[in-house]
């Protein structure tokens, strides 16, 4: 048995109480947190004892939606510029020459880009496997770098030929999609709590996927009781695709395909109307929320405050590293609250009309990037600093000059300027110590990535 004892902090429970505790302290054994309070109430002695005078420690960022094996074509000169539809052509080339080892070192890269942020659950969608590419070397990367996984085997079955966006050379056939799906899931899908490593089922996107496939995976799915995901009504030219091509909006096409329900989550859902939120609301569909990808590729803001007051779960996304260009978990929050305010602002926002109407918090971020989450992606051992729950967390040392003169501990994380953390700990371990990854070389990783980025490029 194994303990530690985080003492001293300002510690950000996210619980039901929604307790903030200065001089705060956590004590963890065998990788769950055993009590939370103050120092008179909690054993003080452990194994290691860490304090963290002058930190605000939070519970661990879970991002919700992520494409890893883009952190090798980020920034590439001729997508920087486009809309969603224009950039995947744009990339799906270069994406085709992806192998086993880039995938095995884009996964490592996002993963200590996220855990440096903080974050400490990822889910990852991998929908292209080329060139002997498999989700299994995504999973041995993530176990190394040690933060939690949510393995996301994605697909694509409609190819060009037969009227889909990505070219034929990146699908792959139904019976090998399903095949593998089912593989992977009796080899790596762990649901007990505390898991480091879950399997979802998640094709693509209504453009990229045949119906039957949809039906096919959420029927598997449940068989095995995973959750499901999926890209919806990211953008207008979606919506136009999926009236043209099935005769339904991307939320009527998911009800038709078996994809409602308590375990299915999208990433984006910026293009929805009223109706179609009360639907997430009445079969608990989760949400990924995106702001800076939506903002990068001019995909537009998700009606976040109306899937909240609606009851929608919400959490947050990074999205894929080639549609942000960075894996920062902390800054994606701070985009949702200010994005959040924008869209206030583009409808009238004024106190003087209407006092009811409040602006996103500092707090309610915060839930978003960890309750919230962990409420997406199933997972109710992680999100919120109380007993019985994971001992995942982030600390920041408030001792910053970015930092100097805020006078509230918890939204100058979320206002000020997005440091790294300070301390990232998954399961009681640590990723990352007095700011520095401790289970990956940082500089090794940088160089061989580098190098891989540019074969890719290269052609």
């Amino acid at each position: 048995m194994t303990t530690l004892l985080i003492k001293n902090a300002y510690i950000v429970t996210m619980d039901n109480a929604q307790r903030e505790i200065p001089e705060g302290c956590l004590f963890i054994r065998d990788g769950f947190i055993e009590q939370v309070g103050q120092i008179a109430d909690l054993p003080t002695t452990a194994d290691e004892v860490l304090d963290l005078k002058g930190h605000v420690v939070l519970p661990g960022l879970v991002n919700t939606h992520h494409h890893f094996y883009q952190t090798l074509t980020r920034a590439v000169p001729a997508a920087q510029d486009a809309n969603l539809f224009n950039w995947l052509k744009t990339l799906y080339p270069i994406w085709a020459r992806l192998n086993p080892d880039d995938i095995f070192m884009s996964t490592q890269t996002a993963l200590a880009e996220l855990a440096l942020s903080g974050c400490t659950t990822a889910s990852d969608h991998l929908y292209l496997f080329p060139n002997g590419s498999k989700l299994d070397d995504e999973i041995a990367a993530a176990l190394e770098v040690g933060v939690r996984l949510q393995a996301s085997r994605g697909s694509m079955s409609l190819g060009e030929s037969k009227g889909g966006l990505p070219p034929d050379s990146v699908v792959d056939t139904e019976e090998n999609i399903l095949k593998d799906s089912q593989r992977l899931i009796e080899k790596y899908h762990d649901a007990k709590p505390g898991a480091m490593t879950q399997v979802v089922l998640a094709p693509c996107s209504p453009f990229s996927v045949t119906s039957d496939l949809m039906k096919q995976s959420a029927k598997l799915a449940r068989q095995y009781g995973v959750h499901l995901h999926t890209h919806l009504a990211e953008t207008e030219d979606e919506e136009k695709f999926c009236m043209q091509m099935f005769g339904h909006r991307p939320v009527g096409y998911m009800q038709q395909v078996d994809w409602v329900g308590e375990d299915v989550w999208f990433a984006h859902a910026v293009w929805v109307n009223d109706e179609e939120i009360q639907v997430f609301a009445k079969h608990n569909c989760g949400v990924a929320h995106c702001p800076t990808s939506n903002m990068r590729l001019a995909s537009g803001i998700a009606p976040i405050k109306e899937y909240r007051q609606a009851g929608v779960n919400v959490g947050l996304g990074v999205d894929g590293s080639a549609s942000n260009d960075g894996s920062h978990l902390l800054a994606e929050v701070r985009n949702a609250m200010l994005v959040s305010r924008v869209k206030e602002g583009l409808t009238g926002y004024s106190l003087s009309n209407d006092p009811n109407r409040k602006l996103m918090t500092a707090r309610e971020a915060l839930h978003l990037g960890t309750r919230g989450g962990a409420a997406v992606l199933g997972r109710k051992d992680i999100g919120s600093l109380e007993s019985g729950k994971c001992a995942d967390f982030f600390a920041i040392n408030l001792n910053k000059l970015g930092y100097a003169g805020m006078h509230d501990p918890v939204a100058a994380v979320v206002f000020g300027q997005s440091f790294n953390a300070d301390y990232t700990v998954v399961g009681g371990k640590f990723v990352v110590k007095e700011g520095q990854l401790v289970t990956v070389d940082q500089g090794k990783l940088i160089e061989k990535h580098n190098k891989a980025a540019k074969r890719l490029l290269a052609g």
